[in-house]
């Protein structure tokens, strides 16, 4: 079997799953589970400056469901840890020494102070934790207060604070960026030159889940009032994937190793993060839906992918995708695809008709004779594969591609605008016309 072992920073584990920074990792007892369930690792709860701040005594959590209730969309007003300092450092020290094969990170959220930095940095080492992760991403309560997100939102606060923690630290420092910014780029490059030496995204994106239909009041509220919190779960991990992306395929930020986290729910979103340049992962969502077994699923199924792919370890994974990644002006406007309905697959529920006739390019036919029957006009198709998305039976409609205007499955000619493309004198992965 593939060897799912991990050394990230050289901080090493037995496989690249670590759970995040939440409420899983808040106390031993918690991550004591997560160990013997066979987790690689932990990111322990952000923890601050004495005395503790105080959470709500209240919802803290908005939930996004699917039609037949699963959750998919989560969302969270907790603030870091509550308990008290110390209490957390003799865990965390107890927790390393009875699994010394396990990473255990220390997620840290201080004051713009560089002598408040000087002073926590040295008390958390002294636990033998593998390393420190600087929570600039949160964007609810402690961004008020002039954390969290408030310094991850602008690169310069992120380059004073970086630096200060690595001025005192000795063990590797991860920066965790939040996604409540336009451009990924600037903060990564940020914390990578002031030392940093990985980063972890993302963080939380800044939501409101819904009202409540009888009082018309936002929904959670804690004794009539409500905040936005951090919006979490599988809905954000297509923006979590563009992020890790952008930094893994530019050259100022590629060498620039990344701790994937965003919706981690099956072996398949791992396979995502991994081939879009994450070096490691990080869950919390899924762990607190599905409890900490969820692990099995994880490591048998990215073991099995990397297996049935030849690979023999994670590493021949990570950043395989990148080189398909590229800006819109690069794709090539010659290539060109079609709709096909497999008519022994169709149900004849017209979905993929009305979504076409009524919002796309009216490019599927819909005829009753005896029994509904739906056809593409290739002539019309312009391969938008909208249809695809909405046909409920999987596999049912495809995209087919064609060459030099010949439809490969009918041999019937297609009707193509045709550019002329030249490489890209400066990048061969790219075309330009």
């Amino acid at each position: 079997m593939a060897d799912l072992t991990c050394e990230f920073l050289g901080i090493r584990s037995p496989n690249p799953f670590w759970l995040a920074s939440a409420p899983p990792t808040d106390k031993a007892y918690n991550v004591n589970r997560a160990f013997e369930a066979g987790w690689g690792g932990v990111v322990w709860k952000t923890l601050g400056e004495d005395p503790p701040i105080v959470n709500v005594n209240g919802p803290r959590y908005g939930a996004l469901h699917a039609n037949d209730r699963r959750l998919i969309g989560f969302n969270n007003i907790e603030l870091i840890t509550d308990r008290p300092l110390q209490t957390n450092l003799d865990e965390i020290r107890q927790i390393k020494k009875d699994w010394p094969d396990r990473a255990v990170i220390v997620s840290l959220m201080l004051p713009m102070q560089e002598e408040i930095w000087a002073k926590y940095v040295p008390m958390i080492e002294d636990t033998g934790a593998d390393g420190l992760e600087l929570n600039f991403g949160c964007p609810h309560g402690m961004s008020e207060r002039g954390m969290g997100a408030a310094v991850g939102q602008v690169p310069e606060y992120i380059s004073m604070a970086t630096s200060w923690c690595k001025n005192v630290a000795r063990i590797p420092v991860i920066v965790k960026l939040t996604p409540n910014v336009t451009n990924i780029l600037p903060p990564a490059k940020a914390a990578m030159d002031a030392g940093a030496d990985a980063v972890s995204l993302i963080n939380t994106i800044n939501s409101i889940m819904r009202v409540d239909y009888d009082t018309l009041q936002m929904h959670p509220t804690t004794d009539g009032l409500g905040t936005h919190g951090g919006y979490c779960g599988e809905a954000v991990k297509p923006i979590a994937l563009h992020m890790v992306a952008e930094i893994a395929r530019h050259n100022e930020t590629s060498n620039l190793p990344i701790s994937g986290i965003g919706g981690i729910t099956d072996w398949r979103d791992a396979v995502d993060f991994l081939a879009l340049g994450a070096d490691n992962l990080q869950v919390c969502t899924a762990a607190m839906i599905y409890g900490f077994k969820i692990i099995d699923d994880l490591t048998d199924g990215l073991s099995n992918f990397l297996d049935n792919k030849g690979m023999s370890s994670i590493t021949d994974l990570v950043g395989s995708a990148i080189p398909s990644v590229t800006d819109w002006q690069y794709l090539n406007l010659n290539y060109v695809e079609k709709a096909f309905i497999d008519q022994d697959l169709c149900i004849q529920c017209g979905r993929c008709h009305i979504a076409c006739e009524d919002t796309s390019h009216q490019a599927i036919t819909c005829s009753v004779d005896g029994r509904r029957h739906f056809e593409v006009i290739d002539a019309e198709c312009v391969g938008c594969n909208l249809c695809t998305s909405v046909c409920p039976v999987e596999g049912c409609i495809s995209m087919k591609a064609v060459s030099d205007g010949i439809d490969a499955r009918t041999g019937n000619p297609i009707q193509t605008e045709k550019l002329n493309w030249t490489m890209h004198p400066n990048n061969p992965m790219k075309k330009v016309p």
